[in-house]
């Protein structure tokens, strides 16, 4: 449909057996089930060198931060979920938003992140579930204009958590996740309504 919300969920992990990929597909089908239209990316798949200001002077936006850009553009809402590096995000992703937030011809300024909705959420084999990453991650969005929703979630002991299907042993956790994913794609749909 036309007018269902489009969200675009992805990890800010390269890693192939990621825990947060996981997170964010339980995350993105509950958006699907709340009636949204959702495009899963595997950052894996835009490889992105290291965003350097002399680079970009020289040889303009990467074609690949240009998909992304585009990519963010045409959607409505996000869903990441973050691994934590260090008590903050990961370089990848904190790569892929500085590439997505450079200007293009006459468009605004973060045109990437303008008017977007965003729900996130973390993974972890620490006791903490990537808890302080999320801290971070969201006042880089919300600083870059992005609404970010309160409701995020933390996923502990993420190397135990997960059943074979991809799914979360535990269904309230599953079911928290989930809700993340629907309440993002009730507020675009309010919003844009």
């Amino acid at each position: 449909m036309s007018d269902s919300p489009r969200i675009l969920a992805f990890a800010g992990s390269a890693r192939k057996d990621s825990f947060n990929k996981r997170i964010v597909q339980i995350a993105a089908n509950g958006a699907r089930a709340a009636g949204a239209d959702v495009t899963y990316l595997d950052l894996r798949d835009l490889p992105l060198p290291l965003y350097d200001e002399d680079l970009e002077s020289e040889q303009g936006i990467p074609e690949n931060a240009m998909k992304l850009k585009e990519l963010m553009k045409s959607h409505q809402g996000f869903l990441i979920a973050s691994p934590e590096y260090n008590s903050s995000i990961t370089p990848l992703l904190k790569n892929a938003i500085d590439w997505a937030s450079r200007p293009c011809g006459d468009e605004p300024i973060l045109a990437a992140f303008l008017d977007k909705v965003a729900g996130i959420m973390s993974a972890s084999p620490g006791g903490l579930g990537g808890l302080r990453g999320l801290v971070h991650l969201r006042s880089l969005l919300g600083n870059i204009q992005v609404l970010v929703l309160p409701d995020q979630f933390a996923v502990m002991g993420a190397h135990e958590a997960f059943n074979p299907d991809g799914t979360l042993k535990n269904s309230q956790q599953q079911e928290a996740i989930e809700k993340i994913g629907a309440k993002v794609a009730a507020v675009v749909t309010k919003l844009n309504g």
